[in-house]
């Protein structure tokens, strides 16, 4: 669908946090679109409901002329017309397996294959709280890397992502950006997206069936680097849906927040937030008041800001915001970086916060975590706060990344299971050799509010982030993900068949398959720890088959680099291996029994390895560093 009313200027731009040359061309419009599938526009969804909003609250048409922008980087913008997939060459569709976790792309032709020269990032998943089997993710599209243009990708699944249809895009033809994809308590699935080349107008679609079909989309407003909440409080507001966006760059001067309070059919405002405002931020809804807390760094990235509405869940009277205070994450949000960085004209990583909705003790927390550059001399870690009275004090941030070394944590991403377990997941460069370019994915949670975290795991293999930008140097700026009873749903960007594709990951802590996740079944005491490496004691049984297969060391530039190769363990079980130099490493098998681990640093010369498992077993082998 084509705004009547949008010129078709192409603006070189994607919109970032301050002001840049305003660059524009003129390029032909794009061809016209074909109509999308009759089963991606439900009737019943075309026409708003008997809700209408005062005069003052009715949002503009889609077709509503756009002010020229001022503020757009020549590098990331929508700079040639739509190409389409149409004959576009495919290969097989990227997979990654590392320690018994697997991801599969889902940015595919219909018969399951990777489409050759296009490109896709910043991917957000939704799932229906009632069916678990029902669930989709949106992504940028963009069909060439020759060109910016990109579009709303969508696939959805209905067997909890064993399986997935993608959807081509919403919308065809239309320039989209931006996309976020929410539920409400009736499963309804909601799709944000930045549209126009000017990049301030955000509409929003609307599906009833799990993401098979969707509305048209509603206008709402909007601006830059938006993001929305939906009301799952049983309270007041419950299926309110929440927006808020970047004021420095947005549709209607001066504002940064609407709602809808008619699922998402109409949109109020917009509104205003008090100052100092925030952008890259999150929202989350208060389980027992139905407050909204919105979170993000301050427009000068110098600090972080937390706003609370108690009245926005009252759809009778306009949002306030009377509550705002700045909240200390340890460090800045970072962006725009450069080569020297893993995403060199993206963010490295928003801001955020969501609720515990539990029915312990820690019901009600907030939390907030953000990939953020600490002091010193390490570029980034993943930090943690934790308010336990509404926002109002916070604990000093813990970091919650393990390494040692001074490696990128970026792209930190947050969620909470039912049971209270905190999830955290990010892009880290650790095992890179100090190339930022060279990044895999790294997962960990805590069971007791944020005080402690398990050991990091890595949960994919490593992948050049440089790879296939699509004429704007970055691969998006979020990745997203949802906590279950057993792990998380993951949706991330990776690169691992050279280009920037979708994948989605089911990661489950389970040794025991009994649909918990093991850090909560130690932590309600129906599993034992007692050697407390965070892995049931039931699962840590040796085999009897456990053994070192190999020790292989390589001595370069004035250090050796040792990698040693466990079979024959018990799955998940734990490691640590002790070196005769002095060094040492721990680790966790895979699924299968298996483990590596490489420690650096070695003296030239032989050695021993020797490796204690979690259950007990023992073994050496010698190693040369030559």
């Amino acid at each position: 669908m084509r705004h009547p009313g949008c010129s078709h200027v192409v603006l070189l731009g994607w919109i970032l946090s301050g002001p840049a040359a305003a660059l524009a061309a003129s390029d032909p419009p794009p061809p016209e679109p074909t109509s999308p599938p009759e089963t991606r526009r439900p009737p019943e969804l075309t026409s708003p409901p008997e809700l209408t909003p005062p005069a003052e609250l009715t949002p503009p048409p889609l077709d509503r002329p756009h002010e020229k922008d001022d503020h757009v980087d020549p590098h990331l913008g929508p700079d040639g017309p739509h190409v389409g997939l149409a004959g576009a060459a495919t290969s097989p569709a990227g997979r990654s397996v590392t320690a018994g976790f697997e991801s599969t792309q889902i940015n595919t032709d219909n018969r399951g294959n990777n489409i050759v020269g296009d490109a896709a990032n910043e991917p957000s998943i939704v799932m229906d709280p009632n069916n678990a089997d029902l669930m989709a993710i949106g992504w940028r599209q963009f069909d060439t890397i020759n060109s910016n243009f990109r579009e709303a990708g969508l696939a959805y699944s209905r067997d909890g992502g064993r399986s997935w249809t993608n959807a081509g895009v919403l919308d065809p033809g239309e320039f989209r950006t931006d996309p976020v994809l929410r539920a409400d308590s009736a499963g309804n699935f909601f799709y944000s997206s930045l549209s126009t080349p000017q990049l301030r107008s955000v509409e929003v679609f609307r599906s009833t069936d799990g993401g098979v079909s969707w509305s048209d989309p509603a206008p709402a407003f909007g601006g830059d680097k938006q993001w929305i909440a939906v009301d799952r409080s049983g309270l007041m507001g419950d299926g309110h849906v929440y927006q808020t966006w970047n004021v420095q760059f947005t549709c209607c001067p001066n504002t940064d927040f609407t709602r809808s309070i008619d699922s998402g059919f109409s949109y109020q405002g917009p509104f205003a937030m008090p100052s100092p405002r925030l952008k890259w931020g999150t929202m989350a809804v208060d389980p027992d008041s139905g407050s909204l807390y919105i979170v993000g760094s301050d427009l000068g990235q110098t600090s972080h800001v937390l706003v609370r509405s108690d009245n926005a869940q009252n759809g009778g009277v306009p949002p306030t915001f009377p509550f705002i205070t700045n909240v200390n994450l340890g460090g800045t949000t970072r962006s725009h970086m450069g080569f020297s960085s893993p995403n060199p004209d993206g963010l490295l990583g928003q801001v955020w916060i969501d609720a515990d909705y539990s029915n312990g003790p820690s019901r009600g927390n907030l939390y907030v975590l953000a990939s953020v550059d600490p002091p010193g001399g390490d570029p980034l870690d993943i930090h943690f706060i934790r308010s336990t009275d509404g926002g109002r004090s916070w604990s000093p941030p813990v970091r919650v990344n393990d390494d040692e070394g001074n490696a990128w944590q970026w792209l930190g991403t947050l969620s909470v299971a039912a049971s209270g377990r905190i999830d955290a997941l990010w892009d880290d460069t650790r095992n890179g050799g100090g190339d930022p370019k060279m990044s895999q994915l790294f997962y960990t949670w805590s069971t007791d509010a944020g005080v402690t975290w398990a050991r990091n795991v890595e949960i994919t293999e490593t992948f050049n982030s440089h790879l296939g930008f699509p004429r704007q140097n970055k691969m998006g700026d979020y990745n997203d993900m949802i906590s279950t009873q057993a792990g998380i749903l993951l949706a991330y960007c990776a690169t691992f068949n050279g280009e920037q594709d979708i994948y989605f990951s089911r990661i489950e802590i389970d040794c025991n398959n009994n649909g918990v996740h093991d850090g909560d079944d130690i932590a309600r005491g129906a599993s034992r720890d007692d050697n407390h490496n965070g892995i049931p004691d039931e699962c840590e049984a040796c085999t009897g088959n456990e053994r070192i297969a190999r020790a292989a060391c390589k001595f370069r530039r004035g250090a050796g680099k040792l990698k040693v190769k466990l079979v024959g363990g018990a799955g998940f079980d734990s490691f640590l291996v002790r070196l005769s130099s002095g060094q040492s490493g721990e680790g966790q098998l895979d699924g299968k029994g298996k483990g590596r681990i490489r420690i650096t640093g070695l003296p030239p010369g032989a050695g021993t390895a020797s490796v204690e498992w979690g259950c007990g077993a023992q073994a050496q082998e010698e190693y040369s560093c030559e």
